[in-house]
């Protein structure tokens, strides 16, 4: 992007194009308050796409409303699964990016909460090495849903890239004491993966998230 579209690029995932952006962002704080009272309630997650097959146990763990009050721009709602839940495959939609290295096409395949398998078209080994770092560092400390559809592209700026909206993120390493996690690890490696083609998020059986959008129905 050239400056100029860069600078309508960050105004439009800041949402300061609005005739009002704090208006603007406290309707997202309401709009994304539902979604986490409703989660709050549910224990099993189960995520699915032509990419993605992943069951994820999230009881007793508290959901987090990011709206514009702790970083910026915003636009997600995140939990800490249960450290030894999630069982799985997905591959992620974008390069995952950590401490300037680059790494294409991650498929991770998890059984209980831990990575047992992982592959990439590029950078394998950084990948692996980050795996070994620790204990925690092949566990997940994260799972999220991006809400800001604001954000219109990848930019391997990770503050705007896990806020897309459509889509969802997991991260390797440490969790977030705030929503009960207690996975510890030297990193945080967010992963993305786009929901918006055949993605589908159940909560405790039912489908509240389609195509990279919550089913209103769904929590009321």
């Amino acid at each position: 992007m050239s400056l100029s579209e860069y600078e309508s690029f960050v105004y439009g995932a800041g949402h300061l194009n609005e005739p009002d952006p704090i208006a603007h962002w406290e309707n997202i704080a309401r709009e994304q308050s539902q979604w986490v009272n409703y989660l709050n309630t549910k224990s099993e997650i189960v995520v699915k796409a032509k990419n993605a097959d992943l069951r994820i146990n999230v009881k007793g763990r508290k959901w987090i409303n990011c709206c514009g009050q702790a970083n910026f721009p915003d636009g997600e709602i995140f939990t800490s699964p249960i450290e030894n839940s999630i069982n799985g495959q997905i591959a992620f939609t974008y390069p995952a990016i950590l401490d300037g290295q680059l790494v294409e096409n991650v498929e991770l395949e998890i059984k209980d909460g831990k990575v047992v398998s992982a592959t990439a078209t590029r950078g394998l080994d950084y990948l692996k090495r980050m795996l070994a770092i620790d204990e925690g560092a092949s566990r997940f400390g994260e799972f999220a849903i991006g809400t800001n559809y604001g954000i219109t592209q990848f930019t391997k700026n990770i503050l705007f890239d896990e806020k897309i909206g459509g889509t969802i993120h997991l991260a390797l390493g440490s969790a977030f004491p705030e929503t009960g996690g207690v996975n510890e690890s030297a990193i945080h490696w967010d992963m993305i993966c786009d929901m918006r083609d055949d993605g589908r998020i159940y909560a405790d059986g039912a489908l509240f998230y389609e195509h990279g959008q919550f089913i209103n129905e769904a929590c009321i």
